[in-house]
């Protein structure tokens, strides 16, 4: 390994890490800081009980986040620095004796060992830490049996598409690169409309919303904004988690509107038909092309970079790689493992447009159905039902938060 390059791999390590960490603790001190004060804007938004449950919980979560950031950062650098990479990447051939399909599966079997230490972390945040603020629905037996499915439907999907690629250097040569940026970004597109239709059954049962006052309710909406949809499906979330949710899937003619079953439980009607018109006002205000665009334009920057990391002997040798012989595999694996040190710095910038986004979802929500009333009430029940963080640092929101927080949407609500 060059020294250099595994210089640079420590100090982007611990500079994401030291950040992660401090970010925490300025959440935390933030949220002790109102857990017996909350401000004005919050007591009137949130039960006192409600909140001091609020509070318990965004400490619990981010005590353990703490825990998963070095354990994570732990992971990483002994994965990268003990040489298991080079050393497994040898069990699947030699040089020129190493086929597209023994680097794919090079590729997809890293990911799958590397969850493995993780596993005991999420376990924990779902049967100790949701379990005890009463979120957890899910058995042991789902939470296994997700996993088994969750890693044969992405090696199903994931090891073709990635032999794929790797065969794109055979068959283009050095302009591999902008092909497989094409059909990389063409199977995302694809997979807008099958994942919906044919992964998410595989996870969670849907049912058509019944006919009734609330099926009229919201199709009537979806005529009146230019929004017709194909089906309102109802999803079965209570089956892993009291949390709830709402969305649409798809595009054109495969375009459906898909509601837990949790937030229906939740809601009134007039709150139901906010939130839908709030997913509404995403499409309607063009926040999908945009953010398909943006999505486009960094895979088409991911793929260049690796296609000059691929051609740069020191960076496999950096890794404990022989230049030599190494294929495209462990380029891609790489850029896939530490992109996320560079990547960290970017988190504010994409929210902020995110958020933008957000506000005008909602105004689009509240004119829609001529009042802020029933969107506020909606927000105010989720953040209730959620425990959702409503005192969260300034700067730890613009990191993490791609939505604006209840009090931030609520005052922009009543302002427009």
């Amino acid at each position: 390994m060059l020294i250099e390059v595994i210089a640079v791999f420590l100090f982007l390590l611990g500079l994401k890490t030291g950040a992660e960490l401090w970010l925490d603790r300025l959440n935390r001190r933030q949220v002790l800081r109102h857990a017996d004060s909350p401000p004005e804007a919050v007591r009137e938004v949130m039960p006192e009980d409600t909140y001091r449950r609020s509070v318990d919980y965004t400490l619990a979560k981010n005590r353990f986040s703490a825990v998963e950031t070095l354990w994570g950062a732990a992971v990483l650098a002994a994965v990268i620095l003990s040489g298991v990479l080079p050393w497994y990447y040898g069990f699947f051939g030699d040089g020129a004796d190493r086929s597209v399909w023994m680097e794919g599966l090079f590729f997809v079997s890293v990911p799958v060992l590397l969850s493995l230490p993780g596993l005991p972390l999420e376990w924990w945040s779902q049967f100790r830490l949701e379990e005890r603020f009463g979120f957890n629905k899910t058995t042991l037996r789902l939470w296994i049996t997700d996993r088994i499915k969750g890693l044969l439907i992405g090696f199903a999907i994931g090891y073709p598409l990635i032999c794929l690629l790797l065969a794109l250097v055979d068959w283009v040569g050095t302009t591999w690169w902008i092909w497989g940026f094409a059909v990389f970004f063409t199977f995302q597109l694809l997979m807008m409309v099958l994942y919906p239709m044919l992964i998410m059954p595989l996870f969670n049962k849907f049912s058509p919303l019944p006919d009734g006052e609330l099926k009229e309710r919201l199709m009537g909406l979806a005529d009146r904004t230019g929004f017709r949809a194909k089906t309102i499906q109802v999803m079965d979330g209570s089956r892993r988690s009291t949390h709830s949710n709402a969305f649409f899937t798809g595009f054109g003619r495969f375009r459906r509107i898909v509601l837990f079953d949790t937030l229906m439980e939740q809601l009134a009607q007039p709150e139901l038909e906010a939130v839908l018109a709030h997913e509404i006002g995403h499409y309607k205000k063009g926040h999908i092309p945009r953010m398909l665009g943006l999505s486009a334009l960094m895979v088409f920057i991911a793929f260049g970079v690796i296609a000059w990391l691929a051609e740069s002997a020191w960076f496999y040798a950096g890794f404990g790689f022989d230049p030599e012989t190494a294929g495209l595999a462990p380029a891609l694996l790489l850029f896939a493992l530490l992109s996320g040190l560079v990547t960290f710095w970017l988190s504010p910038l994409f929210n902020v447009m995110s958020r933008k986004h957000e506000y005008e979802a909602d105004a689009f929500a509240r004119d829609a159905v001529e009042s802020a009333a029933p969107l506020v009430a909606a927000l105010r029940k989720l953040s209730e039902k959620n425990l959702s963080n409503l005192t969260p640092h300034p700067l730890y929101s613009a990191v993490y938060y791609s939505h604006p927080t209840l009090v931030e949407r609520e005052a922009a609500l009543r302002e427009g």
